[in-house]
């Protein structure tokens, strides 16, 4: 209840805002025309200017209308096929997803992480916690492709490496899931990578896999085992949630909602540094030429382009 009443705020607030805004703006073009003035006159433009972007800001968030738009999201990324250059670039888009969200101003934590034999990741999940963050997230969903001269190529040679990203609406308790304790499997583990000697001199990790359906998910965030085991419960109930929008959907379409293969011809978006630098969005045709700028987290562009061309539906 307390939830609905506030998704009802963020579209009310907004509107009642730009209508005021609009109103005030009316009545200086009123005061203008009977008497003009120069300093009102550029309050006016700067905020025709402000009340354009206000309005853009909020035809984005009517795109954003599905059950769970609103909510927290949990990202996964996992390398493609190519070892060391696939893990780094896993990396790289770990980095890329963890700048967006610090500049919306967004809580981002990893939850686990694997990290590569020799560079790069082998999976990571972050959770990101922000108004709509899963509604905006949701375009990222797909396979992400990179061509560059690999650094670990002792030829220099240009290669094209793969990684799927794949998001999650982070569901809170509210949302019925049939969680049933028989049909989870624990395993605990030490903690890998860095944390400090108690994380990893005690099985602190766990994995937790839902016999059912066979989804497996793990967290080494904390040093405490239960802490561990809670979260990872919740990543549990957010896949399963997940898979049952899934299977709704795809009853519905009949068109199997799984992870796209992650290999050539079905990236959704490419990133090129070598010869030239472009990032190519091949959903919605739009071009980015400082690619290093999109790297930084930079993505509204491209989020904003995919909400406009499908309305905040699945490609």
């Amino acid at each position: 209840m307390v939830q609905g009443i506030n998704q009802l705020k963020n579209w009310i607030q907004p509107y009642d805002d730009i209508r005021r805004r609009l109103d005030d703006a009316r009545a200086m073009v009123e005061l203008l025309e009977a008497e003009p003035d120069e300093a009102m006159s550029t309050e006016l433009l700067g905020e025709a200017e402000r009340l354009g972007k206000s309005v853009e800001t909020f035809e984005l968030q009517t795109m954003l209308q599905g059950p769970d738009d609103a909510r927290d999201a949990i990202l996964t990324i996992h390398p493609g096929a190519g070892g060391t250059e696939s893990q780094d670039w896993a990396e790289m888009l770990k980095r890329m997803y963890v700048r967006w969200g610090e500049r919306r101003g967004y809580d981002v934590s990893v939850l686990d992480e694997q990290p590569g034999e020799e560079a790069g990741i082998k999976s990571v999940s972050l959770e990101i916690k922000g108004e709509y963050a899963y509604g905006f997230l949701k375009a990222e969903k797909g396979v992400h492709r990179l061509v560059r001269i690999s650094p670990y190529d002792s030829q220099a040679r240009r290669h094209t490496s793969f990684a799927s990203v794949f998001v999650y609406p982070d569901i809170d308790d509210t949302i019925e899931v049939d969680l049933r304790e028989e049909d989870i499997k624990m395993d605990v583990f030490r903690a890998s990578g860095a944390g400090g000697q108690h994380v990893n001199k005690t099985s602190s990790a766990v994995r937790l896999t839902h016999i059912p359906t066979g989804l497996v998910v793990s967290c080494q965030q904390e040093r405490s085992q239960s802490k561990n085991r809670a979260t990872a419960m919740k990543m549990l109930r957010a896949a399963i949630y997940q898979k049952k929008l899934e299977e709704q959907e795809a009853a519905r379409a009949k068109i199997e909602a799984t992870k796209t293969d992650n290999s050539w011809g079905n990236q959704i978006r490419s990133y090129v540094f070598q010869p030239y630098t472009m990032v190519n969005d091949h959903r919605t045709e739009l071009k980015v030429g400082d690619v290093q700028r999109v790297m930084d987290g930079d993505l509204d562009e491209f989020i904003e382009a995919y909400l406009k061309r499908f309305g905040g539906k699945a490609a």
